[in-house]
């Protein structure tokens, strides 16, 4: 099998973080976002959505979106991580902290950053006010992470998760959005540095 990715986006990170946390190596090929490779028909048999990370399984099988990856390696991979969640109700609080920091915090930011920054004019209708729409709703959705990293360790509980991995990459790319993690949200920045020092994102 393998990854066909672009290491530097955010999706393929989170699958990479994912993979490190597992201790599991995949082969991985460049796909050239760039230059429009992943809107190719070749590309789209592949991918319906047209974006990467894509998982080329061995009998030809494709996965898409990167969380779909990350559970075909746990679900696949025997291991004690319970990165989804181990009980019912840790489950269940997983899920609906990772659509929160997808829907609230991800997709806010990816519109920012396309929209202010016009990475894919060539391709799509970029809309400068959309854009710092998004951004501010992005920095409004900062301190609601903030208020539950005070009551937990960790986003969606005591448990290390995915939704750490997901929160970790958003906040990645802050910088490009001229946003950051500072001592106005202290429990996202003690979060931040306790992330800083796993092994899985350094």
């Amino acid at each position: 099998m393998k990854l066909l990715e672009n290491s530097a986006t955010p999706s393929a990170r989170r699958v990479a973080i994912f993979l490190n946390e597992l201790g599991i190596e995949v082969e991985r090929e460049d796909v050239d976002i760039r230059g429009a490779e992943n809107r190719s028909e070749a590309f789209l048999d592949k991918a319906p959505n047209g974006l990467i990370p894509v998982l080329q399984l061995d009998d030809g099988t494709h996965i898409c979106e990167s969380v779909a990856i990350c559970r075909y390696f746990d679900a696949s991979t025997p291991n004690d991580k319970a990165l989804f969640g181990e009980t019912p109700l840790e489950q269940a609080q997983v899920e609906m902290w990772q659509r929160i920091v997808e829907l609230q915090g991800v997709v806010p930011a990816f519109q920012a950053f396309r929209n202010l920054s016009g990475f894919f004019s060539d391709r799509e209708n970029c809309v400068k006010a959309w854009g710092e729409e998004s951004r501010e709703r992005l920095a409004q959705f900062l301190p609601v992470v903030d208020k539950q990293l005070g009551k937990t360790d960790w986003v969606a509980g005591d448990r290390f998760s995915i939704v750490d991995i997901t929160l970790w990459v958003l906040c990645s790319f802050l910088g490009r959005l001229e946003l950051e993690v500072d001592d106005s949200l202290p429990n996202l920045k003690r979060w931040h540095d306790q992330m800083s020092q796993r092994p899985s994102v350094q």
